[in-house]
């Protein structure tokens, strides 16, 4: 270097020092806003917003951008005020590399402006470039006021790429704080939202305006708490009682589902069921006794390992990942234990988003069936039972993965059809022997069908029984469905695992040509 040059060094190295020095400051092993604002999100009982990914993220793989972008608003004294980061912590992680992004509730409460909005909306562009999942934390007290109809926009943004992203990669939402007004419908508009006990909080209207407008007092975790929406909205799927375990799911969860729709999840080494599942023991002598299906889905899987998603929500109906010799499977399965497995607005729903999540993502559907039916009742047709109804009816015949249906005892009526019938497009349809396939159950079916002869007969109850056990020969049972060839096969339970590996070995290839068009409507 000449001597000319000599001069420019201290000034060179002062602002070399400086950055470093600002960088220093902004990237402190906790962040945020600030000493007084870490501590009192500690003593809420919430991490802070990169503990909360390295957490997430395998050790050592977190990478922070965008860690200088700040906000450019002026209104209300904004000029020049110091939002470190601007509230939102962006990454990716190596090996299986994911992008992840944490609004950060120390640094003006989270809430969203413009160049926070653009933080996410960077790593979700990143995201779907890269054909990998997305994982956004939510801790924010909504919309940054102070930025008007730009602090609307970005919330606009976010949804447009939610949207774009739906069906390409799996997209996690994790609920660590509130989360409310519009920003509730980005985790809406997600694959899976997570929340965790008395930390969780979504809610389009907080308490505050339902006691100005309605007059009536509510408490946050009554309004939009984690229990509210995993056992009454159906808004989030899994449940967890802190933020550990709550991260715990998400790695879980990430072992059963591929990171595109262009790839497959991980296999694993197969393995055999846990004895402890009979499946030869399962179902009762009588079939109106109720029995726990999980028994029978633990009963075919690999180690009896199932994650079950929505767990807690619409209980009639089970939905969750599983594998099948180390392939993960989605399985569908009516629960007899909560309203003997009934279909009705909510178990529709919860099967039927489930099942597209399946189709979009490769994952071949394994069905269990046992069910009377749909619902009856005058609160179920006025919410709507016959359009939520036709979204499983939809889903079912909209998937082209392979599709294998098991019977295991009732498949009444509309409730045989919705649930993944061959007439629905399944490949392989068994029947255990205790099947009854029929319009409905022998009881009402002979009420109506041998009437005369019962209300004539000598002793009506007495002719009662002889024609609910003719009908049941004749109708309640897999035989007549297979002599039709809408059953594939009528096997015994212990077979069952075999015969669903078969299924699932010469499906693999399976090609299911389509009729040409953009895209159906499905009743929404």
């Amino acid at each position: 270097m000449t001597d000319q040059a000599q001069p420019s060094r201290p000034g060179v190295l002062s602002v070399v020092q400086r950055v470093v020095e600002f960088f220093r400051r902004r990237a402190r092993a906790t962040g945020g806003g600030g000493t007084k604002a870490i501590e009192k999100q500690i003593a809420s009982g919430k991490l802070t917003a990169r503990d909360r990914i390295r957490l997430i993220l395998d050790a050592g793989t977190f990478h922070e951008y965008d860690l200088f972008v700040e906000h450019k608003a002026v209104d209300f004294n904004m000029a020049g005020k110091d939002l470190a980061a601007d509230g939102v912590v962006t990454g990716t992680v190596g090996g299986h590399p994911v992008c992840i992004f944490a609004q950060d509730f120390t640094v003006a409460g989270g809430s969203l402006g413009l160049a926070h909005a653009r933080k996410i909306t960077k790593i979700m562009d990143h995201a779907l470039k890269l054909c990998i999942p997305l994982i956004g934390i939510n801790d924010s007290g909504g919309a940054r006021i102070q930025e008007g109809v730009n602090s609307l926009a970005g919330y606009g943004e976010i949804f447009y790429r939610n949207t774009l992203a739906s069906g390409v990669i799996p997209q996690i939402s994790v609920i660590l704080g509130p989360c409310a007004g519009g920003a509730v419908y980005s985790p809406a508009l997600t694959d899976f939202v997570f929340v965790v006990e008395k930390i969780s909080r979504m809610f389009i209207t907080g308490p505050e305006v339902i006691k100005t407008v309605l007059g009536e007092e509510i408490s946050m975790e009554d309004l939009g708490g984690a229990r509210v929406h995993t056992e009454i909205t159906g808004n989030a799927h899994f449940y967890a009682a802190t933020e550990l375990e709550c991260f715990q799911q998400i790695k879980k969860l990430f072992t059963f589902i591929p990171w595109n729709n262009r790839k497959k999840a991980d296999a694993f080494p197969p393995r055999p069921p846990k004895p402890a599942y009979d499946l030869d023991k399962v179902i009762p002598p009588d079939s109106r006794q109720p029995f726990d299906v999980r028994d029978v889905i633990r009963g075919v899987c690999d180690d009896s390992d199932l994650i079950e998603v929505h767990e807690n929500w619409a209980a009639n109906i089970v939905c969750g990942f599983a594998r099948i010799q180390g392939q993960t499977v989605g399985v569908v399965a009516n629960q007899p234990l909560v309203l003997a497995g009934v279909l009705d607005v909510d178990s529709s729903d919860k099967a039927a988003r489930f099942i597209r999540f399946c189709d979009a993502f490769n994952i071949p559907l394994l069905t269990f069936v046992d069910l009377p039916g749909y619902l009856p009742g005058v609160d179920q047709e006025h919410a709507g039972v016959i359009r939520h109804g036709a979204k499983l009816l939809y889903a079912y015949s909209e998937a082209s993965v392979p599709k294998i249906t098991v019977i295991l005892r009732k498949a009444y009526g509309g409730g045989y059809i919705a649930m993944c019938s061959r007439h629905l497009g399944a490949d392989f349809v068994f029947a255990w022997p205790s099947a009854e396939i029929a319009v409905m159950g022998p009881e009402g079916a002979a009420n109506i069908i041998f009437r005369k002869e019962i209300t004539e007969a000598a002793d009506p109850n007495e002719m009662r029984k002889q024609k609910v056990a003719e009908y049941t020969e004749m109708f309640a049972n897999p035989y007549r469905a297979a002599a039709e060839g809408h059953i594939d096969a009528v096997i015994t339970p212990s077979e069952t695992r075999e015969y669903v590996i078969h299924a699932m070995e010469i499906s693999i290839s399976k090609v299911d040509a389509r009729p040409t068009k953009k895209h159906g409507v499905p009743p929404f």
